[in-house]
């Protein structure tokens, strides 16, 4: 007796719990969430369980699924996005490479000098033009000096020359002189001695 109580204690609750869950409907607005909060609170407990109308089970199945395909287009859309932006940043990078390229070939240029179809570094052609103009500088100072020198001996050498010209012309004209004294003096001996 007391199972067939207990049978029939089962029976009324159960057709309660399902004529109140008649009544009842799902919500199917809202989030995923929301939903299973409602059939959680809104099913039929017995003791640790809980019994749920099948409808809504079937109603909460399909709004899940209708939720993953549609997380799974916005993923599909999203990898779309990020496929379609990494493939402007690859393209982007080579640009800022190419970029970065014609700088540093730009600055080298800009760095660099072109003579006689040979490049030197700006640092480099100053050194050399400027340790070229050092040693014309060293040479022309001393070619300065080698000229004064020449130039005074000459002077000097001309100076000389001009002494011992005058000196020259004057033993000439005293040489001249004695010749011509020496002269008449033998000719004078000479007229001496056809007189005598």
């Amino acid at each position: 007796m007391k199972t067939k109580i207990l049978i029939l204690i089962v029976v009324i609750v159960s057709s309660t719990s399902l004529f109140s869950q008649a009544t009842k409907k799902f919500i199917d607005t809202g989030s995923v969430k929301n939903q299973f909060d409602y059939l959680i609170t809104k099913s039929y407990k017995y003791k640790d369980y809980k019994s749920v109308k099948t409808n809504w089970l079937y109603k909460l199945k399909t709004n899940v699924a209708d939720s993953i395909s549609a997380l799974k287009k916005e993923i599909t859309i999203a990898n779309s996005t990020i496929n379609s932006q990494n493939k402007t940043i690859d393209s982007l990078k080579l640009a800022v490479n190419s970029s970065k390229e014609t700088v540093n070939s730009l600055n080298t240029k800009i760095q660099s000098i072109s003579l006689l179809g040979l490049q030197f570094n700006k640092e480099t052609f100053k050194t050399i033009v400027f340790s070229f103009i050092a040693i014309l500088a060293v040479l022309l100072l001393f070619f300065i000096t080698k000229f004064k020198q020449s130039n005074n001996i000459t002077v000097q050498t001309k100076q000389a020359l001009k002494e011992l010209d005058e000196e020259f012309e004057t033993h000439r004209k005293i040489a001249l002189e004695r010749e011509q004294k020496v002269r008449r003096q033998l000719q004078d001996e000479l007229n001496k001695q056809k007189k005598d």
